[in-house]
């Protein structure tokens, strides 16, 4: 007699897993996405608010830096006059008298870049009206080298000023923060030494290399007080 076949049932794959587990599981992952996408975010923030601190940071420094030189140029202009008619002696000593407290707030309040430039014109004005301090006798950099130079004329003495500008000649071209105060100070040297001639070589460079970019009135009509 034949035997009658058992049903057999064949597991074909894993039991499905149920919707809550699925769920929990889906979640689970969504928050280790989100954690690792929060830390990203963070650290981008981060470098961007660095990024951000370190410009503002530049541009006030540069922004502090071009008032002090603007403060102090007219300061000097005020005593020095507009450099084409000579100041007086006496009327030179006056002024910086007058103006020498200004002088000093500007030295404590000095961008640290050119502290040592103001304190060394400070040095200068308070020899040459009572002799009692010693101007340094050497600058490293540009400003400080012209601030001596500018001593120099100060004290009538040319041949001083022009060791102090001669090493920044060829510098001295457009874009450069101090160019045009360095060819003020070498035309003003070139009227105290009474060299017309080396006068008129002087403006002829600083046409050619700044090309009718600035106003030469004020260099020529120095000129023609030599």
């Amino acid at each position: 007699m034949a035997q009658t076949p058992k049903n057999r049932e064949i597991q074909v794959q894993k039991p499905a897993q149920s919707l809550a587990h699925f769920q929990t599981k889906l979640s689970k992952g969504e928050e280790e996405d989100g954690g690792l996408l929060k830390s990203i975010l963070i650290g981008v923030a981060a470098l961007v608010l660095v990024g951000v601190a370190y410009g503002a940071w530049g541009a006030y420094q540069t922004q502090a830096t071009e008032k002090h030189e603007a403060a102090l140029s007219a300061l000097q202009m005020e005593v020095e006059g507009d450099g084409v008619t000579p100041v007086p002696p006496a009327d030179m000593e006056k002024r910086m008298r007058e103006r020498l407290g200004r002088l000093e707030a500007l030295v404590a309040e000095a961008p640290s870049s050119r502290k040592a430039a103001t304190a060394g014109l400070l040095a200068s004005w308070r020899l040459a009206l009572d002799g009692k301090e010693q101007a340094p006798a050497e600058a490293k950099d540009a400003w400080g080298k012209i601030r001596l130079a500018q001593r120099a004329l100060a004290l009538g003495q040319a041949q001083a000023a022009r060791a102090q500008l001669d090493g920044l000649r060829a510098k001295a071209t457009p874009g450069v923060s101090w160019a045009e105060a360095f060819w003020a100070s070498q035309m003003d040297t070139d009227r105290l030494a009474g060299d017309r001639a080396q006068a008129l070589k002087d403006l002829a460079e600083y046409k050619a290399r700044f090309k009718g970019r600035s106003d030469t009135s004020a260099f020529e009509g120095l000129i023609q007080s030599i």
